[in-house]
Protein backbone atom coordinates (compact mmCIF):
# COMPACT_ATOMS: atom_id res chain seq x y z
CA UNK A 1 0.00 0.00 0.00
CA UNK A 2 1.24 3.28 -1.10
CA UNK A 3 1.95 5.87 1.60
CA UNK A 4 0.78 9.70 2.00
CA UNK A 5 3.23 11.84 2.46
CA UNK A 6 2.06 15.72 2.79
CA UNK A 7 5.34 18.09 2.27
CA UNK A 8 5.79 21.65 2.83
CA UNK A 9 7.47 24.76 4.30
CA UNK A 10 6.52 27.08 7.17
CA UNK A 11 8.44 29.65 8.86
CA UNK A 12 8.92 28.91 12.57
CA UNK A 13 6.05 31.64 13.45
CA UNK A 14 3.91 28.29 11.33
CA UNK A 15 2.68 30.05 8.39
CA UNK A 16 3.35 28.45 4.62
CA UNK A 17 2.98 31.97 2.67
CA UNK A 18 2.98 35.53 3.53
CA UNK A 19 -0.37 37.24 3.68
CA UNK A 20 -0.94 37.59 -0.50
CA UNK A 21 -1.71 34.03 -2.26
CA UNK A 22 1.45 32.80 -3.34
CA UNK A 23 3.70 34.92 -1.32
CA UNK A 24 6.35 32.23 -0.70
CA UNK A 25 9.50 34.06 -0.03
CA UNK A 26 9.96 32.15 2.72
CA UNK A 27 11.22 29.30 0.74
CA UNK A 28 14.73 31.73 0.17
CA UNK A 29 15.16 31.28 4.12
CA UNK A 30 15.86 27.36 3.30
CA UNK A 31 16.82 26.57 -0.47
CA UNK A 32 19.71 26.08 -1.11
CA UNK A 33 21.82 22.35 -1.60
CA UNK A 34 19.74 20.06 0.99
CA UNK A 35 16.62 20.95 0.01
CA UNK A 36 17.50 20.46 -3.57
CA UNK A 37 18.70 16.82 -3.17
CA UNK A 38 15.70 16.27 -1.00
CA UNK A 39 13.42 17.58 -3.67
CA UNK A 40 15.19 15.27 -6.68
CA UNK A 41 14.93 12.71 -3.73
CA UNK A 42 11.07 13.01 -4.35
CA UNK A 43 11.35 13.09 -8.07
CA UNK A 44 12.87 9.07 -7.65
CA UNK A 45 10.94 7.84 -5.75
CA UNK A 46 7.35 9.42 -5.97
CA UNK A 47 4.71 7.31 -7.86
CA UNK A 48 2.07 10.54 -7.92
CA UNK A 49 2.17 14.35 -7.24
CA UNK A 50 -0.85 15.53 -5.57
CA UNK A 51 -1.90 19.72 -5.44
CA UNK A 52 -5.15 21.52 -4.65
CA UNK A 53 -6.26 23.69 -7.63
CA UNK A 54 -4.29 26.81 -6.18
CA UNK A 55 -0.93 25.10 -5.75
CA UNK A 56 -1.19 23.62 -8.89
CA UNK A 57 -1.93 26.41 -11.18
CA UNK A 58 0.91 28.03 -9.34
CA UNK A 59 3.20 25.26 -10.64
CA UNK A 60 1.68 24.14 -13.79
CA UNK A 61 2.81 27.97 -14.52
CA UNK A 62 6.18 27.59 -13.22
CA UNK A 63 7.51 24.31 -14.05
CA UNK A 64 7.05 23.44 -18.00
CA UNK A 65 9.27 26.37 -18.84
CA UNK A 66 11.12 26.70 -15.59
CA UNK A 67 15.50 26.88 -16.70
CA UNK A 68 16.95 27.68 -13.17
CA UNK A 69 16.45 24.08 -11.98
CA UNK A 70 16.33 21.27 -15.27
CA UNK A 71 16.96 18.57 -13.04
CA UNK A 72 13.42 19.25 -11.11
CA UNK A 73 11.69 20.74 -13.66
CA UNK A 74 12.24 17.09 -15.63
CA UNK A 75 10.42 15.22 -13.12
CA UNK A 76 8.10 17.92 -12.19
CA UNK A 77 6.97 18.14 -16.11
CA UNK A 78 7.10 13.68 -16.08
CA UNK A 79 5.84 12.47 -12.93
CA UNK A 80 1.94 11.91 -13.09
CA UNK A 81 -0.14 14.53 -11.13
CA UNK A 82 -3.43 14.72 -9.52
CA UNK A 83 -5.24 18.07 -9.04
CA UNK A 84 -8.26 18.32 -6.68
CA UNK A 85 -10.55 20.74 -8.02
CA UNK A 86 -14.50 20.94 -8.43
CA UNK A 87 -13.81 23.49 -11.22
CA UNK A 88 -10.89 22.80 -12.93
CA UNK A 89 -11.73 20.62 -15.70
CA UNK A 90 -8.99 20.52 -18.52
CA UNK A 91 -5.74 20.44 -16.84
CA UNK A 92 -2.86 21.88 -19.11
CA UNK A 93 0.09 20.72 -17.50
CA UNK A 94 1.08 17.09 -18.87
CA UNK A 95 0.45 14.07 -17.01
CA UNK A 96 -2.55 15.44 -15.17
CA UNK A 97 -5.84 14.20 -14.23
CA UNK A 98 -8.31 16.20 -12.03
CA UNK A 99 -10.81 14.40 -9.15
CA UNK A 100 -13.79 16.30 -7.84
CA UNK A 101 -13.31 13.55 -4.96
CA UNK A 102 -9.76 13.80 -3.60
CA UNK A 103 -10.45 11.54 -0.32
CA UNK A 104 -12.49 8.70 -2.56
CA UNK A 105 -9.00 8.81 -5.39
CA UNK A 106 -6.77 9.22 -3.02
CA UNK A 107 -7.69 5.88 -1.05
CA UNK A 108 -8.15 3.91 -4.00
CA UNK A 109 -4.53 5.12 -5.72
CA UNK A 110 -3.06 4.25 -1.77
CA UNK A 111 -4.31 0.91 -2.32
CA UNK A 112 -3.08 0.17 -5.91
CA UNK A 113 0.61 1.29 -5.52
CA UNK A 114 3.60 0.98 -3.03
CA UNK A 115 5.34 3.48 -4.20
CA UNK A 116 4.98 6.86 -2.23
CA UNK A 117 2.14 10.12 -2.90
CA UNK A 118 2.84 13.06 -2.27
CA UNK A 119 1.24 16.42 -1.41
CA UNK A 120 2.60 19.64 -2.21
CA UNK A 121 1.70 22.67 -0.80
CA UNK A 122 -1.97 22.72 -0.43
CA UNK A 123 -2.42 23.35 3.06
CA UNK A 124 -6.65 23.36 2.46
CA UNK A 125 -6.27 19.38 0.76
CA UNK A 126 -4.04 18.34 3.43
CA UNK A 127 -6.60 19.21 6.05
CA UNK A 128 -9.19 17.52 4.61
CA UNK A 129 -7.13 14.83 4.32
CA UNK A 130 -6.36 14.47 7.85
CA UNK A 131 -9.76 14.43 8.66
CA UNK A 132 -10.31 11.75 6.27
CA UNK A 133 -7.03 9.96 8.03
CA UNK A 134 -5.43 9.31 4.80
CA UNK A 135 -2.14 11.05 5.12
CA UNK A 136 0.32 8.69 6.80
CA UNK A 137 3.71 11.48 7.19
CA UNK A 138 4.03 14.72 7.36
CA UNK A 139 7.03 16.72 6.06
CA UNK A 140 7.60 19.71 7.21
CA UNK A 141 10.93 22.03 6.85
CA UNK A 142 10.64 24.65 8.97
CA UNK A 143 12.26 27.80 7.12
CA UNK A 144 14.68 29.94 9.63
CA UNK A 145 12.29 33.18 9.41
CA UNK A 146 9.46 34.47 11.39
CA UNK A 147 6.75 36.37 9.03
CA UNK A 148 4.38 37.42 12.01
CA UNK A 149 1.60 37.12 9.59
CA UNK A 150 0.32 34.77 6.68
CA UNK A 151 -1.77 31.60 6.31
CA UNK A 152 -1.45 29.02 8.71
CA UNK A 153 -0.06 25.48 7.60
CA UNK A 154 -2.18 23.65 9.70
CA UNK A 155 -6.10 24.52 10.43
CA UNK A 156 -7.49 24.70 14.21
CA UNK A 157 -8.94 21.51 15.30
CA UNK A 158 -11.79 20.39 17.05
CA UNK A 159 -10.18 17.68 18.68
CA UNK A 160 -6.84 16.82 18.93
CA UNK A 161 -4.79 14.69 16.36
CA UNK A 162 -1.75 12.75 17.55
CA UNK A 163 1.51 12.44 15.81
CA UNK A 164 4.53 10.51 16.29
CA UNK A 165 8.26 11.96 15.44
CA UNK A 166 10.16 9.68 12.98
CA UNK A 167 13.31 11.99 12.34
CA UNK A 168 14.78 16.09 12.28
CA UNK A 169 17.39 17.14 10.41
CA UNK A 170 18.95 20.17 10.06
CA UNK A 171 19.94 21.42 6.46
CA UNK A 172 22.66 23.79 5.40
CA UNK A 173 20.53 26.96 5.74
CA UNK A 174 19.98 26.13 9.71
CA UNK A 175 16.13 25.60 8.68
CA UNK A 176 15.21 21.93 10.23
CA UNK A 177 12.88 19.05 8.49
CA UNK A 178 10.57 17.67 10.78
CA UNK A 179 9.16 14.14 10.20
CA UNK A 180 6.02 12.49 11.86
CA UNK A 181 4.08 9.55 11.65
CA UNK A 182 0.08 10.44 12.05
CA UNK A 183 -1.27 8.14 14.19
CA UNK A 184 -5.49 7.68 14.75
CA UNK A 185 -6.86 9.80 16.65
Amino acid sequence: MGKLIAWNIMSIDGFFEGDEPWDLRLHEHIWEDDLRDLSLHFGEEAGLLVFGRATYEGMAAHWPSDTSEPEIARYMNRIPKLVASRTLTEPEWNNTEVTADPVGELARRKQSTDLPIYVFGSAELVDSLLEAGLVDELLIGVAPVILGSGTPLLKARVAARPVRFLESRTVDTGGVLLRYRVTDA
